[in-house]
């Protein structure tokens, strides 16, 4: 599957932001869909995780409660609304397709481009 993230810009803290991320292929409502992020001199971390069926979810304790996962497989989309920025948001963020139900990047076998999130302060 191949992914294309979307949405990303700048935007000052306490606003908000929808990123997408668009799937080709027929299987994409077989994939657990997760969120990572890159801030800026830092690795690659773990934001949100949605299972194939959006039954389940999960977030990184410093956005839980800000941010929400969803998918759409009739779209074949992924989406993350993201509430009360802060400037610690700011960050490269992933989308990621993958077998397993994980918050580990290496579980995760197909990546979108990234898309740049800047929170002002």
């Amino acid at each position: 599957v191949q992914l294309q993230a979307s949405g990303g810009g700048l935007v000052q803290a306490g606003g908000s932001l929808r990123l997408s991320c668009a799937a080709s292929g027929r299987s994409f409502s077989s994939y657990n869909m997760g969120w990572f992020r890159q801030p800026p001199g830092k690795e690659r971390e773990f934001v949100a995780v949605v299972s194939p069926s959006a039954i389940s979810t999960r977030y990184v304790d410093s956005v839980n409660g800000r941010f929400t996962i969803s998918r759409d497989n009739a779209k074949n989309t992924v989406y993350l609304q993201m509430n009360s920025l802060k400037p610690e948001d700011t960050a490269v963020y992933y989308c990621a397709a993958g077998r397993y139900y994980s918050t580990v990047s290496r579980a995760y076998d197909n990546w979108g481009q990234g898309t740049l999130v800047t929170v002002s302060s």
